[in-house]
């Protein structure tokens, strides 16, 4: 069953992504994986259902990889001593591989292009997208960089992620995508040596 319930989800998202939220039925979803109506409500009670599931499958992904980077997965006011702990390096190898996560994951991929095509048709969608992409992003390093005593943390939180937020729409237009995440890895080098 769970087999099952991870292809509705894949599907689902693949789905959004392409043709947006709205844009999708669950007949759609069911006819994708060709199967029934019926047989997709076995697992799931609704596309809002099916949509609750990405995002509470999202949460805990994003969660696990600032936990795999020995950065704080929780907020500055839950985590201070984690927060104040952060160094330089760390906050470099996380950005690269969130990179890599939101561009190469299919998963997070797939969910990062819905919030993108969806951000502007429904307030949710763009909360949303301001929280996994735009000011959530921002205000995480942010939090960071002041935790870790630096001058003007907002203007350096906004250095070292300008490039990834302007390299994710570069990468999926790009006939070269290796190329793409090469800048993007020398950009975040130039960040360290601004932020040293």
């Amino acid at each position: 069953m769970a087999g099952t319930k991870e292809r509705i989800l894949q599907t689902a998202l693949r789905l959004f992504a392409a043709n947006g939220y709205e844009a999708v039925s669950v007949s759609d979803i069911a006819g994708a994986l060709h199967v029934t109506k019926g047989a997709l409500y076995r697992h799931y009670q609704s596309k809002r259902d099916i949509f609750d599931s990405i995002l509470a499958r999202m949460e805990q992904r994003d969660a696990e990889q600032a936990k795999a980077h020995d950065l704080p997965e929780g907020t500055r006011q839950e985590m201070e001593g984690a927060y104040a702990a952060a160094n330089i390096d760390e906050i470099i190898a996380f950005s690269k591989a969130m990179f890599r996560y939101w561009t190469q994951d299919e998963f997070a991929s797939s969910f990062r292009k819905m919030l993108t095509l969806e951000q502007f048709r429904s307030d949710e969608m763009g909360r949303l997208y301001q929280q996994y992409l735009v000011s959530g992003p921002l205000d995480y390093l942010t939090d960071l960089f002041s935790a870790m005593k630096l001058s003007r943390p907002r203007e350096k939180a906004a250095a070292c992620y300008a490039p990834m937020f302007l390299l994710y729409s570069v990468y999926d237009g790009a006939a070269d995508r290796e190329s793409v995440t090469r800048l993007l890895d020398q950009c975040m080098e130039n960040v360290r040596q601004t932020l040293a």
